[in-house]
Order: C-alpha cells, then structure tokens, then sequence
C-alpha cells in the first residue's frame, strides 16, 4: 500500500526507517519530511495542518493509510477531517480524533480525565485571569517547589517549576496575561512529585491495546539535568528502574484505566498513548499524556520494535489490535541528539554537516536537516540523532557517543552526561 506520514523530525524519519522495511510498504512518502527522509522515502513539501493540500496529496498519490507524527494536527483534528470525508473515510489514519486529542491539547481536560477515572497524578487546581487571586491564593496552601502548566500547547515551553513563591505568582498574572498566547489563557497548578520520570507508550486501538517498550529521555539541555527544557537531548531503552513489579502497577493503575476510560466515553482512539510518569518511591503518577509518539524517545523505542509495523498499524485501524502479537529486541537501545549552537533559544541554521557516511553500527536518524546542492545542511534546533544497541545501555550508550564524535558541524553541541543519572 501507499503510507504517508506527517512531520519533518526524528521521530518521523524512524517512523520512515521501520515502515520502509514492511513488505506491505509499496510507495512512502513524508511530509514535509527532512534529509534523512528523502533517501528511503519521497518528500513532499507541505504543511501538516494544511488538511485541503493534504487531501489532494492522499488522492493523487492514492494514499491507504496517514501515519500522523506531531502534535499539532491531532488537536486541530485531522482524524476527523478524514472520516467526515467521502472521498478519503477509507483510508487508515493512525492518530487520535480530535476528542482523543485533547488529552495532549488541554492539560485542564487530561487532568479531569485522571480524576474521572481514579488515575494516579498530583494534586491540582485550574485558573483562568478572572480567577488569578485565587490561583495566587491556591499557591500559597503548596510546599515549593510551584508547578504551573500552561493548559494548550506551547511547543514544550509551557511547563514552569519555580522555587520561589513570590516568583511563581508573577508568572501565574505573566502567563495568564497572555505570555504564551492562546495557550496560557487557563493555567494548571499542581502539587510538585519528587522521583525519577520515565515515559511508557502505548499502542491502542481505542479498546485494546500493546505497551511498548519503557524509555527515559533526557530534557535539560545542561549537563546534570541544568539549564532550559529542549525537545530532548537524548534517550534510553528500557528504563532500567522499570522492573516487574513497576509496569504490572502501571498497566493496572493507569494504562488499563485509560483505555477504558476511552472506552467509557466513546472517544475515538487509534494511535499511541504517551504517559509520561514519575515513580515517587515506588508508586507511579502520571504527569502527563501526549498523544503520539515522543521525540527523542520514538529513536529508542520503534527500533527495538521487531514486529511488522504496518501489520500493527492495520490492527489498529481495523480495531483488532487484540490479535497481534509484539515482538520486542531484548538489547537496550539509546539515543544522543546532537543541536545547533544556541539552542533552545536563537540559533543559526544552515551549516554543513559532514561525518554521517563514516558511521558505523550505529543509525542516524535525521531530526533538523535539509538537502541542498547534494549538501545536508541543519535546518532546526535539534539535528541528527545517532541511535545505537547495545546488552545494556552503558554499551549502547558508548557506542552511540563513540559515532556522534565523527559528526562535525558549526557550534554542534551535545550532552555528554545522558545515564549518569541510572548508574
């Protein structure tokens, strides 16, 4: 069949790297797609929330079935977009409808559903401008460090962890003031949750479903968890501390529930569950959902995946995910993203990148890249991703560290310091 996928990332050339091995692949295309893509796939230039382009897109090329990568055109609905249309209600879209979407589109929503549906997660209240005393007051009663979350999306920008009262309750009036737009017009406090963070994911037709493998990303562009909150600087599979007993508490406490809690209230779900969880002690707490795949975590999950990807993918569309069998690569797989000088804030774009021919029992997976005149040049904040196996991550990780130092381009930083934290 013919696959498109959307996004322009890592995690959208390892969605290409997996679908392009499937001997149901016939013709893949990615949109916009980057570099990396462009050598197992087409690129086709468009915008993922330009759904009419997209439309005529899915029709000449007769597109079966829409992988869905970023955030953004989940929330805005494009699985709806899809089945509301004659011309294109046949074809298998692996993504969440807009409803199911909101558990990432709204932290407000996702946290009404954990309490609806005895969810373990921190404590919380919502405000909006014409409440913000309120909220200030709501701080007060809270031990630091604060937690505020902006409640739509803010490109990961919109989550605040702040030691000082005075501080917090200035940034509550800043972002209901409108300091990240649309998004922040309803803040999310919450009681903070000390532990270790891990993220599971979760393949779902909307009744039944698969937990992949665990991962742990690393935010923090700063070595030893310092500094600002990237997109992810790097990952690991699985997380070591993720033993038994932990995933059987996970699945029964909190991924069961959230299936069934899609179930309950006839929620359209067909694509992946991120949750992202912090173990305080022994018990896990759910921080938040995404409703896809995360980046950098997908570079580490999907290639440890040995199960045909498209043959689950149809499962999930044709809702017999029940019958499908997941076949899991026992080795541990990490990732080390390399970025652009500068980032997460301003940063220069457009410098030559040269080393990737001379890697070796590693994979690349390109994040932030372009082609020009037979040159692969940065084209984002995070580049290229160097995803390696090893019996554990220690191995992995030497091995991916060992290939990212045979990468060069202008001012490419990367964090040194990625598992420090399990050892």
């Amino acid at each position: 069949m013919n696959i498109l996928i959307l996004g322009s990332g890592g995690r959208e050339h390892t969605f290409a790297y997996k679908i392009a091995q499937s001997e149901h692949c016939k013709q893949l295309f990615v949109a916009p797609g980057n570099a990396g893509t462009s050598q197992i796939a087409t690129n086709i230039a468009l915008n993922v929330n330009d759904f009419e382009a997209i439309k005529t897109t899915v029709l000449e090329k007769n597109i079966e079935m829409l992988v869905v990568g970023p955030e953004d055109p989940l929330v805005n609905g494009i699985y709806d977009f899809f089945t509301e249309d004659d011309a294109l209600k046949n074809v298998m879209v692996i993504g969440p409808s807009k409803r199911g979407a909101l558990l990432e589109g709204s932290k407000e929503r996702a946290k009404e559903f954990m309490a609806m549906h005895s969810i373990p997660t921190a404590a919380y209240e919502s405000f909006t401008e014409e409440s913000v005393e309120a909220g200030k007051a709501f701080l007060e009663t809270l031990k630091p460090p604060y937690v505020l979350k902006a409640d739509g999306l803010a490109a990961g920008k919109g989550v605040l962890i702040l030691e000082n009262l005075e501080e917090a309750k200035t940034e509550l009036e800043e972002m209901l003031s409108g300091k990240f737009g649309n998004a922040s017009q309803t803040v999310v406090i919450e009681e903070f949750l000390d532990g270790i963070e891990l993220s599971v994911f979760v393949l779902t037709d909307g009744k039944n479903y698969k937990i992949l493998p665990t991962a742990k990303d690393y935010k923090r562009i700063g070595e030893g968890d310092t500094g600002l909150n990237t997109g992810g600087m790097g990952a690991i599979s699985p997380v070591p501390f993720a033993d038994d007993e932990l995933m059987q508490k996970i699945e029964e406490r909190i991924v069961k529930p959230t299936v069934n809690g899609l179930q309950k209230e006839e929620i359209e779900y067909k694509g992946f569950v991120f949750i992202g969880l912090i173990k305080v002690g022994d018990e896990p707490y759910v921080i938040e959902y995404n409703v896809r795949m995360g980046d950098p975590e997908t570079e580490v999950v999907l290639p440890r995946v040995k199960t045909d990807l498209v043959e689950l993918f149809q499962k999930v569309a044709q809702e017999e995910l029940s019958t499908a069998s997941l076949e899991i690569d026992e080795r541990s797989a990490t990732t080390v993203m390399t970025v652009s000088g500068g980032y997460p804030e301003a940063y220069e774009k457009g410098k030559e990148i040269t080393g990737i021919e001379t890697i070796e029992d590693s994979i690349v997976f390109h994040a932030g890249t372009k082609e020009e005149n037979g040159k692969v040049l940065t084209n984002g904040g995070r580049v290229i991703a160097v995803t390696s196996f090893g019996k554990d991550y220690k191995e992995a990780l030497k091995k991916s560290y060992q290939n990212v130092e045979k990468l060069h381009f202008d001012k490419m930083y990367y964090r040194k310091d990625l598992g420090k934290d399990l050892s």
